[in-house]
């Protein structure tokens, strides 16, 4: 298992949108172990394989308070999102630092295939719900900063070149 390098916004490549996921192979299986490894140690509850780079439909994400219960979602899909929304505190690994409201569904239905290539059904609300939602528009190329009004969105690009440049010096 190895520790990816996770892009950080407003990196380019963030805005690539995923291809599915021919086949759930060895190496779809080490993505996935590679992305949990990289989740954990950057004590986050989610991440998107367009995040490391890879830009195939994989999601991991993991909301227990002991970190101990990994989902995985290869090839989701949204089939049903409730009617009923609410703000939520957002934050990525992508946009370290950076927390602000975003409006999202409170329960979705999702298929997808888990790390084995079998098919399942997630039912998730609350915070699983905003999670799902979070990490799948980073597959379409969506970070969450784009929610937010040209004026916050140009600040937090801003900051965050600023700290890419301190960080290469």
């Amino acid at each position: 298992m190895a520790l990816l390098p996770i892009l950080c916004y407003p990196d380019p490549k963030l805005l690539t949108v995923a291809k599915s996921v021919g086949a759930v192979d060895a190496r779809i299986q080490t993505l996935v172990s590679d992305m949990l490894v990289t989740m954990y140690e950057a004590k986050g509850i989610g991440l998107a394989a367009t995040q490391v780079d890879v830009h195939e439909r994989v999601i991991v994400i993991d909301t227990s308070e002991e970190r101990d219960q990994p989902l995985v979602l290869i090839n989701p899909e949204i089939v049903w999102k409730s009617e009923a929304t609410h703000l939520n505190e957002e934050g990525c690994l992508s946009v370290p630092g950076i927390y602000d409201g975003v409006v999202r569904h409170d329960a979705v239905h999702v298929s997808a295939l888990d790390e084995t290539g079998a098919s399942r059904r997630i039912e998730a609300e609350e915070l699983l719900a905003v999670c799902i939602q979070h990490e799948m528009d980073h597959l379409l190329g969506k970070v969450f900063v784009e929610y937010l009004s040209p004026l916050k969105r140009n600040r937090i690009k801003t900051k965050m070149m600023k700290l890419q440049r301190e960080e290469s010096r």
